[in-house]
């Protein structure tokens, strides 16, 4: 505690001597930080594969190039975002400037999470970087590689007065957590979510939650069901489904299921081979307690598994399943977080809008369709964090569009609007209002 104490405090005597407000040293840490990524990349892969046997094209894309887009957002954008922002005057301020202006909030906590080791700690420390804050940073000790070499590039590349990384589990989180931040940015579970909460309710430290969810699919009206099964799989078992804006569950008519399964066969034989476990192109499950977590969901579940079901506890595998569900299955109780794709048959759009509508809003919410006005229907009659039409997961990629959710805890696309604008992400990745 008391090591981790002193951390907080020299950050914060660096915050409180100036050193991060110039717009020079923000961009010369943010291009010391892109260096760090463009010289260390083969490590970076190595980590990755080591900790979760992620493909290299998968690393690449979701780990490398979208941090890397960033930073490039970042420091192109930089100038603009430190601007003031003038306001419309009335009559008795007719004489006055009147502007808006963004100050970095001063020490901020960044929690990130095993299952895109780098991404999902770095971005939100980019933006971070970018407001003028110092920051620590805390990455999961699930992905055990990567955490080290995280704590080892860090200090390297970036101002050791500026900038800290703690390693360590449980333990070590909640010591750190005791010590007063001025922004808490966590990515996770919702058990440890409500722990971070308690502790930062403390020091009323504001907080920004990115968690999970189950992200509906529907699959409604005329459709490409080839198009849809392609997009569908590599959506789903991108990194084996441990992503928290993966299709959770699809919703269709049994018509549709019947089509889809055939194409969803067909497309992961293309995808993975005839013997999944043999293919590079397949990530591991984390670690043995996320494996043994997966596999009892699929034990307890009533469903009818109809394509994979295969597992290796000894390789933390787990083949692509498919599995035939009604509403009150084991499977549709929990956010799946693996390659287990529940397919639930509700005749009419409006029963499948319902349905959803009756859950927690979702992180993100897809929609095949062909005819617009079945796409339409959906965007306007539920609500979600992310929307995308005839693709998945793809709004990931793009640097302008907000990401969040939208109701944990009531009220947080609002709120999580406010304090990114104060810690500085400009690139909305936390999500807005």
């Amino acid at each position: 505690m008391d090591n981790m104490s002193e951390i907080v405090e020299r950050l914060r005597m660096a915050f409180r001597s100036g050193i991060t407000i110039p717009e020079e040293f923000r961009c010369l840490q943010l291009s010391k930080l892109r260096s760090m990524i463009k010289e260390n990349e083969e490590d970076i892969l190595n980590a990755l594969h080591a900790d979760l046997r992620k493909p290299k094209f998968e690393a690449i894309l979701s780990e490398i190039d979208l941090v890397t887009n960033e930073l490039h957002y970042a420091i192109n954008n930089l100038h603009s975002w430190m601007q003031p922002e003038y306001v419309t005057k009335n009559l008795a301020t007719k004489m006055d400037d009147c502007f808006v202006r963004r100050e970095p909030l001063g020490v901020v906590l960044i929690i990130g999470t095993w299952n895109y080791p780098l991404q999902l700690l770095i971005l939100p420390m980019v933006g971070a970087i970018a407001a003028g804050n110092c920051v620590v940073i805390k990455p999961s000790e699930v992905s055990a590689t990567a955490d080290r070499l995280i704590a080892e590039l860090i200090p390297k590349y970036l101002s050791e007065d500026c900038y800290a990384v703690v390693s360590g589990g449980a333990e070590e989180t909640k010591a750190l957590l005791q010590n007063r931040f001025d922004h808490i940015f966590y990515t996770g579970s919702q058990v440890v979510a409500r722990s971070v909460l308690q502790a930062a309710s403390v020091h009323l430290t504001p907080v920004t939650l990115e968690l999970g969810g189950k992200c509906p699919c529907f699959i409604y009206g005329t459709v490409t069901i080839e198009a849809v099964a392609r997009r569908l799989v590599w959506a789903k078992f991108f990194n084996a489904g441990q992503s928290c804006v993966a299709p959770d569950y699809v919703l269709c008519s049994m018509a549709t299921r019947d089509a889809l399964l055939l194409a969803l066969c067909e497309t992961l034989k293309d995808f993975y081979g005839n013997d999944p476990q043999t293919s590079p192109d397949l990530c591991r499950i984390v670690s043995q307690r996320h494996w043994t977590r997966l596999t009892e969901l699929l034990k307890k579940s009533n469903g009818t598994v109809v394509v994979g079901g295969e597992t290796d506890h000894k390789d933390k595998y787990i083949a692509p399943t498919v599995v035939y569900v009604a509403e009150d299955d084991t499977l549709m109780k929990e956010e799946i977080f693996g390659p287990i794709l529940p397919i639930l048959t509700v005749e009419s759009l409006e029963e499948a809008i319902d349905f959803v509508n009756h859950k927690e809003k979702p992180l993100a919410l897809y929609i095949f369709s062909n005819e617009t006005s079945v796409i339409n229907t959906v965007l306007e009659k539920t609500s979600s964090g992310g929307f995308c039409s005839n693709d998945g997961i793809i709004h990931m990629t793009l640097p302008g569009l907000p990401f969040g959710g939208v109701e944990y805890p009531p009220f947080l696309e609002s709120i999580v609007w406010v304090t990114s604008m104060l810690m500085g992400t400009m690139t909305a990745r936390p999500g807005r209002k």
